[in-house]
């Protein structure tokens, strides 16, 4: 199936041969063409125009709209105020191009794909080995998957990339801790049978807690622990081997919130901090050898001339430190290098906290200078905001520690279960349905609620509105699915089929007409790396539906042609709702 041309596509290729027509010099000139409240579009370019050729604008306008061909897509044309032009769409246009999207038998909707496609590395979902995932590591998985599955719906080759905490000091001081204290790590449950990803989460937790407490206490300790990564660095079996068990625990327990989180995680794509070992002397002789890092104080360093301390002095970027130690900056740099040479990435995008901009501009700057990211490659910082409580301050248990995202999940999942049983029979919901609506629901609550807001921006994390029926909430674009559903149901040998020929009222009108957006939605989206601009499109889209439903009687429509037109708008509806949560990451159940 070929994609669709959009309605506005249409439009706009029209306008800009009546304005060659009438200017033969502004040839490839831009309409600038925009919904509008006063007709269906508005051109605003031939002000612009007219000031450049010093014509009259409104003169000009009447010209064009005198080479403009109407009668198929375009039904009328007026000029208003100084020169704008006022589009109105022809019904059958609007209906013919919906009905070319209902059949496509891809599932796309007649979304092209992206004209320049390349390799995108994106590096989201950075859990730490032997430590409990809290809120602050939602907000990177939840937009990082999104951001993963729009560039591949368009076209993209996306290469994922986890990267896990999974070296450093901290290990050589669990490992030391457990060679002298053995007994400590119960990798059982209760019952004796193996711990789940929760339990043996916890264990490695109590344990971490315990050897750092006794690293910050026990000097003799401290030095036996800073022995033990010499070791690990070094590869020796007996370390390497219970290094290998942490991380082994750990990515059990990742994979268990992943999947509470109705996201995938491929272990090929888990390349943590150790996956680079190897490169990173290669990385530090590079630099220094480039003159690109220095020496300074026995540490290998980069300075920038825009970047200073409180005092006024540089901030450099240390590469290797003093002690001959690697930093996180070893690590980074050496994964560009991977990610540009080894994967051919064309765009490398991070998602991480906002708070680590300056160390991810001083990174990306010294791989400019290395010659490690070319004019040819794109390597950006998806930053994002702070998860907060309703009172506005960061997201923290009574106690003042940061909320496990488990815990938080799991309450997300009960509120919402609640929720779906208040209604449970009057839709005729099993237990089972119940159990699985509550997830989706809850889920989808909490990626909807993250996803829906602008990522650089913070956001109050507040399940009593997330779970709402009312505004704008996933429940309520999941609700408004449902309700198609219900209605398709209640068809019985009524099959939705476009009619062409048929009038439309003014509320199938502004639904036909934002469902023809979706596909230039979802591509500036996916340029811009916004999913919240899709989430508004989809709850403006919901909005469209329920006028829809209030203004345009469906199974007790006039005729029955009517009918199935109306019930085809409904069904189209509702498959552009489902392919939009799902490019969110959120599911879209049967039943509500």
């Amino acid at each position: 199936m070929a994609s669709v041309t959009s309605l506005s596509d249409s439009v706009q290729q029209h306008l800009a041969s009546a304005l060659t027509a009438s200017v033969p010099e502004a040839a490839g000139a831009d309409p600038l063409l925009r919904r509008s409240d006063r007709a269906d579009y508005q051109a605003n370019g031939i002000l612009a125009l007219a000031k450049k050729a010093k014509a009259n604008p409104r003169e000009l306008a009447t010209q064009v709209v005198s080479h403009l061909v109407t009668g198929g897509v375009i039904a009328d044309v007026e000029v208003s105020g100084p020169g704008f032009l006022n589009v109105t769409i022809a019904d059958r246009a609007i209906t013919e191009n919906l009905a070319a999207r209902y059949a496509d038998a891809t599932g796309r909707l007649g979304v092209p794909f992206a004209e320049l496609s390349g390799t995108t590395v994106i590096d989201y979902a950075q859990p730490n080995v032997a430590k409990e995932m809290h809120v602050g590591h939602l907000r990177s998985a939840v937009i990082g998957d999104a951001v993963v599955r729009l560039l591949e719906f368009t076209g993209e080759t996306v290469v994922r990339r986890h990267h896990i905490g999974d070296w450093g000091t901290q290990f050589g001081m669990l490992i030391q801790y457990l060679i002298e204290h053995p007994h400590e790590l119960d990798r059982s449950g209760d019952d004796g049978t193996a711990a789940s990803g929760e339990q043996a989460m916890s264990n490695l937790n109590r344990l971490y807690k315990a050897s750092r407490a006794l690293f910050d206490s026990d000097e003799e300790f401290k030095t036996r622990a800073r022995r033990r990564v010499v070791d690990l660095q070094a590869g020796e079996p007996e370390t390497l081997a219970m290094w290998q068990k942490f991380v082994d625990e750990s990515k059990v327990y990742f994979y268990s919130v992943f999947d509470k989180l109705d996201m995938e995680i491929r272990d090929p794509d888990v390349v943590g901090e150790s996956g680079y070992n190897a490169m990173l002397a290669e990385t530090c002789r590079l630099l220094e050898e480039s003159g690109v890092a220095v020496r300074s104080e026995g540490a290998l360093c980069v300075f920038f001339d825009d970047v200073k301390g409180p005092d006024g002095n540089p901030v450099p970027l240390i590469v290797q430190k003093s002690d001959g130690g690697f930093g996180y900056a070893a690590t980074d740099l050496s994964a560009i290098r991977d990610r540009v040479f080894h994967l051919k990435a064309s765009t490398l995008l991070y998602v991480v906290d906002a708070r680590q901009a300056l160390h991810f501009k001083m990174v990306f700057e010294t791989a400019r200078r290395a010659g490690w990211l070319g004019a040819d490659v794109d390597a950006r910082q998806l930053a994002f905001g702070t998860v907060l409580g309703k009172d506005g301050k960061p997201f923290k248990t009574r106690e003042g520690e940061t909320v496990k995202l488990e815990d938080l999940l799991d309450e997300a999942v009960e509120r919402a279960t609640a929720v779906v049983r208040e209604k449970a029979e009057k839709v005729g919901l099993t237990d089972e349905e119940i159990t699985e609506n509550g997830r989706y629901v809850g889920i989808g609550a909490v990626k909807y609620a993250d996803l829906s807001t602008s990522a650089v921006r913070d956001y109050k994390f507040d399940l009593d509105q997330m779970v709402s029926l009312n505004g704008d909430t996933s429940v309520y674009l999941q609700y408004a699915y449902a309700r198609v559903q219900s209605i398709l149901r209640k068809a019985g040998a009524a099959v939705p089929a476009a009619h062409p020929e048929l009038e439309l009222a003014p509320a199938e009108r502004a639904l036909g007409l934002h469902l023809d957006q979706f596909a230039e939605t979802v591509h500036e989206v996916a340029s811009g790396y916004e999913p919240h601009k899709l989430a508004a499109y989809l709850y403006q889209l919901a909005s469209h539906l329920t006028t829809f439903y209030d203004q345009c009687p469906v199974l007790k429509a006039e005729t029955p042609a009517q009918m199935e037109n109306r019930l085809f708008l409904a069904d189209l509806t509702a498959r552009t709702l489902h392919t939009g949560m799902t490019l969110l990451g959120i599911r879209t159940p049967e039943k509500l």
